[in-house]
């Protein structure tokens, strides 16, 4: 399982809170050894196992089967997320009708190839997310900078909650402001320091801001502060914005699915 697609669900808006009890763990001897879950709701599922309980796998999907597919007009229906990689994981879909949906690509920024130094446009600052910011600003910048129209929605519970993640720093992550003080840029920053990496989420920029070099320096000057902490790589999205300023494939996830009737 690649975590970053994981953790940042947890304290997300659209993150079904409702069902988790659906999840399920295996242990041996008091200790974690398989889970089987799902990102942002049913529909979907993780299955995770230490190495040396990958005998577990037929199991887990039946139970992921059972608990987390979704159920319409008669019919399931599971979305299993793999790496290219999980050979094992791939053929056991593979024999039980699971058929190969989507593909997209795991990048990293590998913090040996250094840092560019870039200059923000006249006028622009950059401030961390640690002391004073406006979150009706910030709450703006992230809707629109998604592309979900002018009428903004704001719930500040929902924006504090989204900050609350055990590895979401906002002392690391980067605002830009532009001249008029509105929040152009956000880049949120998370960090696991035993695993040595750190992820981005969100990056987003309003649009009439975009492609005057923002979310590059937003970006890279938050991967420096992850790199002063020990980090010694980051993960990224999948646009073509990350290949243009150094990320690399490490991989590529895939989604395995199958439909199949009820009863």
């Amino acid at each position: 399982m690649l975590p970053q697609f994981f953790e940042y669900a947890h304290t997300h808006p659209l993150f079904n809170k409702n069902l988790t009890h659906r999840m399920t763990l295996w242990e041996d001897e008091g200790c974690i050894i398989a889970f089987c879950g799902y990102e942002m709701d049913i529909g979907e599922a993780f299955l995770v196992t230490n190495k040396k309980y990958d005998n577990l796998l037929p199991e887990m999907l039946r139970q992921a089967e059972a608990e987390l597919s979704t159920k319409k007009d008669g019919k399931c229906s599971l979305a299993v997320y793999v790496t290219e990689a999980q050979s094992n994981r791939i053929d056991l879909l593979l024999q039980n009708g699971y058929i190969k949906t989507y593909t997209e690509p795991v990048r990293i920024y590998d913090y040996k190839n250094g840092f560019p130094k870039l200059i923000l446009p006249d006028g622009y600052s950059c401030i961390s997310l640690e002391n004073g910011i406006d979150l009706r600003k910030l709450n703006r910048c992230t809707w629109r900078g998604f592309d979900h129209g002018d009428d903004v929605e704001y719930n500040i519970d929902e924006v504090r909650y989204m900050a609350s993640g055990p590895h979401y720093r906002p002392d690391l992550g980067r605002i830009i402001i532009a001249p008029d003080g509105e929040y152009a840029c956000f880049a949120g920053m998370w960090i696991d320091e035993t695993n040595k990496y750190a992820y981005l989420e969100p990056l987003c920029t309003q649009p009439e801001y975009r492609r005057i070099g923002l979310a590059r320096y937003a970006l890279t000057d938050a991967m420096r502060q992850t790199h002063n902490l020990g980090a010694e790589y980051c993960f990224g999205g999948v646009i073509d914005f990350y290949t243009a300023i150094g990320f690399e494939t490490i991989t590529n996830r895939q989604v395995w699915k199958r439909e199949w009737n009820e009863f």
